[in-house]
């Protein structure tokens, strides 16, 4: 397969990047103002007819060629814009059936029918919004800078994801063949790790899932006489206990892997005895092959218990729902990677050792059938609130991971600005560094000084770093990932940037190393304990950097984007951050700054 054609290196990607991201600050409270919106407005998986709207208008607003209601609610928008890739960037734009209780004052209150008819409460309980948000947000910054880069950007929003069909609908109304196939295929996720911090890792990213409908039938009759019925919730109960035995049991202790019962539902009155009982199931891992197994498992059990109980007829079990292993280019990763590492520094860019148990269905849009697959790549923006994070129990970022409100949470609740401005930074760096151009970067036009301080290594006192504000990271393997991720690295470990390299057992450990708090001296940015742009302020209230958002919560708030505001007044993320302390303070594999 044909090298998909990018910049020239990573730094060409950053510079032209400090160019397209002097418009930030401008924009920002317009993408703020979008994520609050669809924050209080969550519409469930296929349902997304207000949020497709929103992202169609600004689309439309900022110059693209966009058709809407692709593989049902989806939105494609298109800037061509001279020779040169077609590069996908894509987000999902569903909610979840969840009651919000992270008592944010734009929380959602919504509710809407769900699958089963059922009225249901709605949450943006895994960043969505601001995946949403960002899409639109990088959109319009390219759209406005189209002299820094040449080819085709391919907006596409997505339904469903959470229910993992909606890129497979997207592509059966032909998304490629109506709208071109893409060179490059460009994503990001919200992650449970401090708010800002760019998490990549090549090859396997996270894993496949599957989800079953269990039916078990019994005799109903009279609670007070069950020795002359069959119960099936007596069945389904064996079953839930059973099946918990799979992967303690049965499963290569090597293997990741992952049964959950979700749903279980039988009978309407406690003095029947039903005549059958309902079961959803969900499988979990990061090999196909184990998947195979757990079903295999799944449906033996399920019959067995159902044998064992007396059951005058087989049980049901029919899979409804699943996805494969979401599987990054390593080439695609090294070179996004790479441009990350250059705009925001290596204290903000690690790659992960171990994949996420999560699943995504992106996967789907890469063609993994096809003779000629294309690339794609997905990473993880952190989200956590630094004070959360840090009040967090564990020593190690993964004990304090399992601490703090994670995706599919209703306590989940994204710091907002570190979390938007890094999300927006981090689709647009990524997306230049594929929309090459052959003219130099023009560093702000007539800008000398701009020249001079892009291509020397002395930080622009006047242009405040992305690492202000960020909370330091420490003890994560900083640079570009491996060509393969397989946990460890070979036996001939491949250079750092640094002239360094890395040690096998170091770099297993890297991610799992304590992130330990630095020095005030050594903090990016200065003493971030004073106070966070995104956190709180002096007073206890909200902060945010920028104007009034009042107007995005009102109930009449017009689809698209809001009017235009005042910029805010904080840190933006214009070019690379400042180096900060010596080389020798900076985080190595195995330890914390």
């Amino acid at each position: 397969m044909e090298t998909v054609p990018h910049a020239v290196d990573p730094n060409r990607a950053a510079q032209h990047g400090s160019v397209v991201m002097r418009l930030l600050d401008e924009l920002f409270p317009l993408v703020e103002g979008f994520y609050v919106d669809l924050h209080k407005n969550p519409e469930l998986s296929h349902a997304e007819h207000r949020t497709a709207s929103g992202v169609a208008e600004w689309l439309n607003r900022t110059g693209y060629e966009v058709h809407t209601g692709v593989g049902g609610t989806g939105v494609v928008g298109l800037l061509r814009n001279g020779p040169g890739p077609t590069v996908m960037l894509r987000a999902d734009m569903d909610a979840l059936p969840l009651a919000e209780r992270t008592g944010l004052p734009y929380a959602s209150t919504a509710r809407e029918v769900g699958d089963d008819g059922a009225e249901v409460p709605v949450m943006h309980a895994c960043g969505h919004d601001a995946h949403t948000a960002c899409l639109v947000g990088a959109a319009d910054l390219l759209s406005e800078t189209r002299e820094e880069w040449s080819g085709t950007v391919m907006v596409v929003a997505q339904p469903g994801e959470e229910t993992t069909d909606g890129a497979k609908r997207m592509l059966d109304d032909g998304l490629f063949e109506r709208f071109g196939r893409p060179d490059v295929i460009l994503a990001q996720n919200l992650g449970p790790q401090p708010a800002g911090l760019i998490s990549h890792r090549s090859g396997v990213v996270m894993g496949a899932t599957r989800s079953y409908r269990v039916r078990v039938f019994g005799e109903g009759g009279h609670a007070a006489m069950p020795h002359t019925a069959i119960d099936p919730v007596l069945i389904a109960a064996h079953i839930v206990t059973r099946l918990q035995g799979v992967v303690a049991r049965e499963i290569s202790p090597g293997e990741m892997a992952v049964l959950t019962v979700g749903r279980i539902r039988a009978g309407a009155r406690a003095n029947v005895i039903p005549d059958e009982a309902y079961l959803e199931i969900n499988t979990r891992a990061i090999n196909e092959g184990v998947i195979a197994q757990l079903e295999e498992a799944l449906g033996r059990m399920v019959r067995a218990e159902a044998a064992a109980s007396g059951a005058t007829r087989e049980p049901v079990v029919e899979a409804f729902r699943g996805v494969g292993i979401t599987r990054n280019d390593p080439e695609s990763t090294e070179a996004v990677s790479a441009a990350h590492l250059a705009y925001f520094g290596e204290d903000y860019v690690i790659h992960l050792p171990d994949p996420s148990p999560g699943s995504e269905d992106i996967g789907l849009f890469g063609l993994p059938d096809d003779p000629q697959p294309i690339p794609y790549v997905l990473w993880f923006v952190g989200a956590t609130p630094h004070d959360v994070w840090e009040a967090a129990p564990g020593s190690t970022p993964y004990e304090k991971m399992a601490n703090v409100p994670s995706p599919h949470s209703p306590f989940f609740a994204p710091a907002r600005e570190p979390t938007l401005r890094a999300g927006l930074a981090a689709i647009t760096v990524a997306a230049l560094s594929y929309l090459g151009s052959d003219k130099p970067a023009s560093f702000g036009g007539t800008d000398a000084r701009s020249h001079e301080l892009l291509a020397s290594d002395t930080p622009d006192p006047l242009s405040p770093s992305a690492a202000e504000g960020l909370a330091p990271t420490g003890g994560a393997v900083p640079g570009p990932p491996p060509a393969e991720s397989p946990g460890r690295f070979p036996d001939s470990a491949p250079s750092r940037p640094d002239g360094g390299s890395y040690e096998s057992d170091a770099y297993d450990s890297a991610f799992l190393s304590s992130w330990s708090d630095p020095a005030p001296e050594d903090r990016p940015g200065g003493a971030w304990d004073e106070e966070w742009p995104s956190e709180r302020k002096a007073d206890g209230e909200e902060a945010t950097l920028s104007a009034d958002l009042s107007p995005y919560l009102d109930d009449d708030l017009p689809l698209g984007p809001p009017p235009p505001q005042e910029p805010p007044s904080g840190p933006a993320f214009s070019g690379p951050p400042p180096e900060s302390g010596s080389d020798e303070d900076r985080p190595g594999p195995g330890h914390g700054r």
